[in-house]
């Protein structure tokens, strides 16, 4: 890590950004903390849920169907912008909360 606390914790930090003859030490990086939000066992079967009605969405019965119709392209994937991320989700309400579960 190249934020202040880390090259002051770690030696190394220290050693990978810097030389001994550099006195002044200006940050690469952040540090930070975030809120706990639980165990994962919590969010693994929101995931398996969504995975299966995903599955389910495009006609695959297993993870070896769904692999099968990848390579024979019966099944294709797109790969979206952060713009046409943004444009598909939820836009335009005056107020909206996700709730994760």
């Amino acid at each position: 890590m190249g934020s202040l606390e880390a090259m002051e914790t770690h030696s190394s930090s220290q050693a990978r950004y810097y030389n001994e003859a550099q006195r002044i030490k200006v940050a690469q990086g952040v540090s930070g903390s975030i809120m706990d939000r639980g165990s994962v066992h919590q969010l693994v079967p929101y995931l398996v849920a969504g995975v299966q009605h995903g599955m389910q969405q495009v006609g695959a019965s297993s993870l070896a169907h769904l692999v099968q119709m990848t390579t024979t392209g019966l099944l294709r994937f797109e790969h979206r912008s952060s713009s046409a991320q943004m444009e598909g989700g939820v836009h335009s309400l005056y107020s909206y909360e996700k709730r994760l579960f």
